[in-house]
């Protein structure tokens, strides 16, 4: 009888891996998914100052040879970002006005967020801080002890955001010593992580992620980001029913986006999809005025007919908050909020 040869579980390291694998150049990602810059009416940038990335996972879910995958949409950088964009802004959410401390942002009274990482496993096209100076702005080792005492100073705050990049691209190990910090703070309560990551590098969720997030003494809420119904494949669904299982309250938060979801039956799709996994969609975001990002705008007119739609496809608490960021704002505005016109 032959020997049994044991393998060896995978390292722990290995969405790392994933994640340094993530860097491509355009034509390496249009030759990964069988197409070329002539499929493309407005081109594409072959060498974008905000870096192509893509994790192996993520580009596995990509549907080859189709130039309107939904999923390509996001991750491509597309000749549109070159157009003229009056009005579009590098910063539109005007975050340099609440720094408080290196890596900390205080936009809400009771809440108080840490740019935990500049490091982001997929760079999507549409994103908000691509333009974002995380060499001077997001928190470090050295600043770290200013930013906590910061919050430790103020009893308003009761919960700390750790956002980025995304801060689950941290090793385990910092992600620890971090929130064994905060939790030291005993007007806090709650630790809400948003990230990408755990779409697009599943593996992400491991042992002593899971042995972390449980063994806190804080309540733990992970705010994923996905906008597609294609994005939460079997092992994104195994890695939420993990979390679920460590005692995280799992949310969804997804951006409008023209070509990829502004559909109702997209996001009725989305929602349902999401649920199956133990997230609940929460903010359906409208696209921020980033610039290079214009080609993603869904006007209000249309964004609210699609709401309406949405509403009457499904049950109320599978209908995400359809809001948008307003600079200068405490919390986010509903679109029933805004001013028509």
């Amino acid at each position: 009888m032959p020997a049994v040869v044991a393998l060896s579980p995978p390292a722990a390291e290995d969405w790392q891996a994933q994640a340094r694998a993530a860097r491509m150049t355009t034509a390496e990602l249009l030759a990964r998914v069988g197409l070329t810059e002539a499929d493309f009416p407005a081109g594409v940038i072959a060498d974008p100052q905000f870096p192509v990335s893509v994790p192996p996972h993520f580009l596995a879910q990509i549907r080859k040879g189709d130039p309107a995958d939904p999923l390509l949409l996001q991750v491509l950088a597309r000749g549109e970002e070159a157009w003229p964009q009056p009005g579009r802004l590098t910063d539109p959410l005007e975050e340099a006005d609440y720094r408080a401390a290196p890596g900390l942002l205080r936009k809400y009274r009771s809440r108080a967020l840490l740019i935990a990482s500049g490091a982001c496993a997929v760079h999507c096209r549409y994103c908000f801080r691509r333009h974002y100076d995380y060499g001077s702005t997001m928190l470090t080792r050295s600043g770290e002890a200013e930013a906590l005492a910061l919050i430790a100073g103020d009893a308003a705050i009761d919960e700390v955001i750790l956002s980025g990049g995304d801060p689950l691209s941290l090793s385990d190990a910092r992600l620890a010593a971090l929130i064994d910090a905060i939790a030291a703070i005993g007007h806090v309560t709650t630790l809400r992580i948003h990230s990408r990551t755990l779409v697009a590098i599943p593996d992400r969720v491991t042992p002593a992620l899971i042995d972390l997030l449980s063994g806190t003494r804080l309540n733990v809420v992970i705010v994923i980001h996905s906008n597609h119904a294609g994005e939460i494949s079997g092992d994104v669904a195994a890695a939420m029913h993990r979390l679920r299982g460590a005692g995280v309250t799992l949310l969804n938060q997804s951006v409008l986006l023209a070509g990829v979801n502004d559909a109702a039956d997209t996001l009725a799709a989305h929602s349902r999809r999401l649920f199956a996994a133990g997230v609940l969609p929460y903010y359906l975001h409208l696209t921020d005025p980033v610039d290079g990002a214009a080609h993603f705008d869904v006007d209000e007119p249309r964004a609210r007919a699609i709401e309406m739609e949405l509403r009457a496809m499904l049950p109320g608490y599978l209908v995400p908050r359809l809001v948008r960021e307003v600079p200068g704002k405490t919390s986010k505005t509903p679109l029933w909020a805004l001013p028509e016109g």
